[in-house]
């Protein structure tokens, strides 16, 4: 078990662990909307379109605080998340829906996944931070999509299948996206091993991501897929 150190962001090095982590939220936060906003076009329907624009809306509207949050630590909050659009556009790029189908999949499981990611390890973070990062990355239970891909799979029982399988690949590049972004900076691979915050080992870092995928699971069932 690591030593506990209580994180403090007076401590520069933590500080500067804390404005790399909200800089990656924040792109990935920009990215995840820029995308919902391109799978919109695919709408089978208006109501479709408006229905999804609304969730790229939703999901806009938890830029601000983030971006906010690295102003009042004194970064700037695009030279935060520079590092960052690399990494984190290459899993949207891995990633590109081939239908309709495909892009109500990735907007509910996707995209709450990789929020699953950092709310997990903010619990281990200062009460400011923790607070900032829970309240602004609330999961999207979008009923909308649920209802939408239920149906489809009653219409056409062939597509499960494939979005089960679509479901599973989600679920590794997030993973891997995370493994990368934290490569890109130093101080954010070192908080979200343990190695800043001292409140992590090994045990602990298994049981968060058996949490997530638990969570990821239990998503794809709600939309009638197996994991």
């Amino acid at each position: 078990m690591v030593a506990s150190v209580a994180p403090d962001l007076s401590d520069p090095h933590y500080r500067a662990a804390i404005v790399d982590l909200l800089g990656a939220i924040g792109y990935g936060e920009i990215s995840a909307c820029e995308r919902l906003t391109e799978d919109a076009g695919r709408a089978p329907s208006l109501a479709d379109k408006l229905e999804l624009l609304q969730l790229a809306n939703a999901q806009f509207a938890q830029v601000t605080p983030i971006l906010e949050g690295l102003r009042e630590l004194g970064a700037d909050p695009y030279e935060a998340m520079a590092p960052f659009r690399v990494p984190i556009d290459t899993f949207h790029e891995y990633t590109a829906p081939a239908d309709w189908w495909e892009s109500l999949v990735k907007a509910y499981v996707g995209d709450n996944l990789v929020r699953d990611f950092y709310r997990e390890f903010a619990v281990h973070l200062d009460p400011r931070t923790r607070s900032l990062i829970t309240s602004t990355l609330v999961e999207d239970r979008s009923e909308f999509i649920v209802d939408r891909v239920r149906a489809g799979i009653r219409a056409d029982h062939l597509i499960a299948g494939r979005l089960a399988l679509w479901g599973r690949r989600i679920m590794g590049e997030a993973l891997t996206q995370t493994q990368h972004v934290a490569a890109e900076r130093d101080t954010l691979s070192e908080v979200l091993a343990g190695d800043v915050i001292g409140t992590l080992d090994l045990a602990s870092i298994a049981d968060i991501f058996g949490r997530i995928t638990q969570r990821h699971i239990e998503r794809m069932g709600q939309l009638g897929l197996e994991h």
